[in-house]
């Protein structure tokens, strides 16, 4: 099963990711700022990053531009406010700066699982049932 990192500087969001994750059988970790990511991501890398792209401490946009540089392998879904136009601008950014995926917030449980799915990565374990 892949094994996750969650990085985004709101406490709610990042807690209900993981929730969420953990329950479909992943292993996660999680990060409440850029570049405690980032040092998280170098000690041990993960499958998966889902970053939010604006955060302190190094934004998204700089952690997709860093691992696509020093892991071109790991898949990176980033996470954005939807709606606003710079906000559209930065999603775009992050796709062309090597983001596999982008979810606008907030996403339901079920659009997280599928983004998961889309970068290559199976959302469930085949020994789990939904009750």
């Amino acid at each position: 099963m892949p094994r996750i990192l969650v990085i985004d500087d709101e406490q709610v969001l990042r807690s209900t990711v993981v929730t969420i994750l953990t329950r479909a059988g992943f292993t996660v970790e999680e990060a409440s700022d850029g570049q405690a990511g980032l040092t998280m991501f170098h000690k041990n890398p993960p499958d998966i990053v889902l970053t939010d792209i604006f955060m302190p401490n190094r934004d998204g946009i700089e952690i997709i531009k860093e691992l696509k540089h020093s892991s071109p392998r790991t898949k990176i879904i980033a996470m954005t406010g939807g709606g606003h136009l710079r906000m559209m601008e930065m999603a775009s950014a992050a796709k062309v700066l090597g983001a596999d995926h982008v979810l606008d917030k907030p996403f339901e449980s079920e659009s997280l699982l599928a983004a998961i799915n889309t970068v290559g990565c199976p959302s469930t374990p085949k020994n789990q049932h939904s009750s």
